[in-house]
């Protein structure tokens, strides 16, 4: 069943360059509204039927567990009563409730986004699987995503978007990725947005076991090369959260009531 896709989510990542509101938190935790940024991408892919994740754990890993683990208790109202015998909250409304299975992979501290990649190999248990970061929020259509690549019919395919920072560039020819340079100087057509699908053979064809592997580099840069690397166009809404300014602009946004990237339909409360 497609929606049984699991969604691979690298969230180990310390978020150097944002150190204002991550420097005691991993990057993932670091909030939109009240919400971590974290929890903004799963909805996004909620959205769209999928509900197993696997988030690829390093830094600090300890506080996205506890967020889930705590779940209810940080999503909704509730009343505790601290009477003898009756320690049980009573949760005042399902807001909270998803239907999501999580699976939490230690990865290490220091591993490359490949290695980390590479490491939770053993929990995808379906011919595909997607990838993105846990640092950005889009309107990406997954639903889209999906049948590029299944049109596609190549190893990996890689959203590009039109941002006005300077990521990886992918040079495309029709549907296909003839080159993915990572970080130019100069940006002349798409970047990689970061949500990506692959099958499920390119932890084994294109990754290894080496610490410091990074996906974007020589594995994508290999997979294009070979012309097994499809682009799923993506002109709507995207943004990275590198800097403060990109925090403060997304907080924005989102207390606007109307963030261009909740494609769900429940509103969620205030803490």
């Amino acid at each position: 069943m497609e929606l049984d896709t699991p969604v691979v989510i690298l969230c180990g990542g310390q978020g150097t360059r944002i150190r204002e509101v991550s420097e005691r938190l991993p990057k993932g935790m670091v909030d939109i509204g009240g919400r971590p940024i974290l929890w903004h991408i799963m909805k996004l892919y909620s959205h769209f039927g999928y509900r197993r994740f696997v988030l690829c754990l390093g830094y600090k890993s300890w506080e996205i567990k506890q967020f889930f683990l705590d779940y209810r208790a940080h999503m909704t109202d509730f009343t505790l009563s601290l009477s003898v015998g009756d320690h049980e909250p009573r949760f005042r409304n399902g807001l909270a409730d998803e239907n999501w299975e999580i699976t939490f992979a230690e990865t290490g501290l220091d591993a490359g986004t490949g290695a980390r990649l590479r490491r939770i190999r053993r929990y995808i248990d379906t011919p595909r699987f997607m990838m993105t970061y846990g640092d950005g929020v889009s309107a990406v259509d997954i639903e889209n995503l999906v049948k590029t690549h299944t049109a596609g019919g190549r190893v990996g395919t890689v959203t590009g978007v039109h941002p006005t920072s300077k990521f990886g560039e992918m040079q495309v020819s029709g549907d296909r990725v003839a080159e993915f340079n990572e970080k130019p100087t100069q940006v002349d057509g798409f970047v990689s947005g970061g949500y990506f699908m692959f099958d499920r053979t390119f932890l084994d064809d294109y990754l290894d076991d080496t610490p410091g592997l990074f996906v974007e580099h020589e594995p994508l840069g290999r997979l294009a090369r070979d012309n097994q690397l499809t682009v799923n166009r993506h002109t709507g809404f995207w943004a990275a959260m590198d800097t403060y300014k990109d925090y403060q602009h997304l907080n924005e946004l989102w207390a606007t009531g109307k963030a261009p990237w909740k494609l769900w339909d429940d509103e969620p409360r205030a803490w």
